[in-house]
């Protein structure tokens, strides 16, 4: 990974829209940007972060406004797999497939947050999509090479 992708990676972790803004994509970071506060508003996405680290998992689950949660997962990882994609300059085929795959498994974790538990601990609706998001990240990395090999074996025919 170069710095240049790390980088990249790194803001859009910490706010999607970052790294389109540094790029000079000023409406595609704004427009992330913008809907990153709007879904996290609507959520309670911020209080249930705070709550979920203070130990209360069964108030921020109860807090959590889950018809916007289930949009964040999608939105985080498209705008940090845009932004990679900037920084590659869509050089890797199938990149996308850990992003997607990510994504998709954080909101099956946002879906049963509110009821998965590990030895009768409630993990809540910040702790069970963060564990689900490098299982789907490592799982996505998988398919990924079986999709290119798979491409690849066919092309060879």
């Amino acid at each position: 990974m170069t710095k240049d992708e790390l980088e990249k990676i790194l803001w859009s972790i910490a706010l999607p829209g970052f790294p389109q803004l540094l790029d000079g994509k000023i409406a595609k970071g704004i427009l992330f940007i913008g809907l990153e506060i709007l879904i996290n508003v609507q959520s309670n996405f911020n209080t249930a972060i705070m709550l979920s680290f203070q130990g209360k998992m069964e108030e921020a689950a109860q807090l959590t406004n889950y018809q916007w949660l289930m949009f964040y997962p999608c939105l985080y990882f498209f705008a940090m797999w845009d932004a990679y994609r900037d920084a590659i300059g869509e050089k890797r085929p199938f990149m996308y497939i850990p992003f997607a795959f990510s994504a998709y498994l954080v909101t099956v974790g946002v879906m049963y947050s509110t009821t998965f538990r590990i030895k009768n601990v409630l993990l809540g609706p910040i702790w069970l999509p963060m564990i689900c998001a490098p299982i789907g990240l490592g799982v996505g990395f998988m398919l990924m090479k079986v999709t290119k090999r798979f491409i690849r074996s066919e092309d060879q025919k």
